[in-house]
């Protein structure tokens, strides 16, 4: 099989015509130039030039491969612009996974964020519950995650991204609304809906350990995992709830939403950014750069009110 370097030298010949002034472009004698083209037409079978003391030209079978020389000359330099682009994490994939509430959350300006700035690097999303995550993380099926914080979170490298309160969710209808910002006191007795301590165990102790660190006891009416889930028993009128702030965001018709006073003991909601300490795709470190970014400029929230 020829060689790209005999390539090259066909059609520097073929567009000079001439041995002397495409020795001189390709930065070589002519006696190594002219052994290339021999090279190249013995392992191609036919004669390419014909040659004579004063003149050089094209024969019909040199005519029609110059045309194809020309393209497998520009596809080995584009191939090779593509490697050098890919292994400085310019181009490629990542895959990463995501929670359902980092989805109406941080997770849709971390992407438009990379569309615009990593417009070569494709971001294929999954959505995951932290510990899929984790099990996906560790078997090399996601590259990055974007996930709660979890005891096995210590085996991967990872930076926390978001801090946001808890607020309250309550049925536009209940007596709750009529105050600015209700104390986390005035949840005694009433009826919550609470987070599963199962699928949803991060979101369980962080609500459970508020009110045990306030001293109440709420009436636990309902048990679920999905935070959009539980806005719709909210306005249901099945009870009350503690959410976190980018849940405002869903603006769930019959909810009204209220910061809550004396709360400040708990633990904010947290998402971190998690990957494999080996992972050695190049694309991935361009992505977390990118997210990480954008949320350190993203605008803090108000402590104001949501409602």
């Amino acid at each position: 099989m020829f060689e790209l370097s005999q390539l090259r030298c066909f059609v520097v010949v073929a567009e000079e015509l001439h041995f002397g002034r495409a020795a001189q472009r390709l930065h070589m004698t002519q006696p190594p130039l002219s052994r290339q083209i021999q090279l190249l037409e013995s392992r191609l079978g036919v004669r390419l030039l014909v040659r004579s003391s004063r003149s050089v030209s094209l024969t019909s079978a040199g005519r029609s491969f110059l045309s194809d020389a020309r393209h497998i000359l520009r596809l080995a330099e584009s191939a090779a612009v593509t490697v050098r682009r890919a292994a400085r994490g310019e181009l490629g994939s990542v895959t990463m996974g995501f929670t359902a509430a980092s989805g109406y959350g941080v997770m849709p300006g971390m992407i438009a964020q990379c569309r615009t700035r990593l417009p070569g690097i494709e971001i294929n999303l999954k959505e995951m519950v932290t510990m899929e995550q984790m099990e996906a993380l560790a078997s090399g099926d996601l590259d990055l995650a974007l996930l709660r914080p979890h005891a096995s979170l210590e085996d991967f490298e990872s930076q926390c991204v978001v801090r946001e309160p808890l607020v309250a969710a309550l049925p536009k209808s209940h007596p709750l609304v009529r105050e600015r910002n209700p104390e986390i006191g005035e949840f005694e007795g009433v009826p919550f809906i609470m987070y599963s301590p199962i699928e949803a165990r991060y979101f369980h102790d962080l609500v459970a350990g508020a009110f045990s660190l306030a001293g109440i006891k709420p009436e636990y009416t309902q048990y679920t995992s999905q935070i959009h889930s539980i806005l719709a028993l909210v306005a249901a009128g099945l009870g009350v709830a503690l959410v976190p702030q980018a849940a405002v965001s869903l603006h769930f018709d019959g909810v009204v939403f209220r910061t809550v006073r004396k709360i400040r003991s708990a633990r904010p909601v947290e998402l971190y950014i998690a990957w494999k300490r080996n992972n050695d795709n190049p694309a991935r470190e361009r992505v977390v750069e990118a997210c990480i970014e954008y949320c350190r400029s993203r605008p803090r929230k108000s402590s104001s009110s949501p409602g």
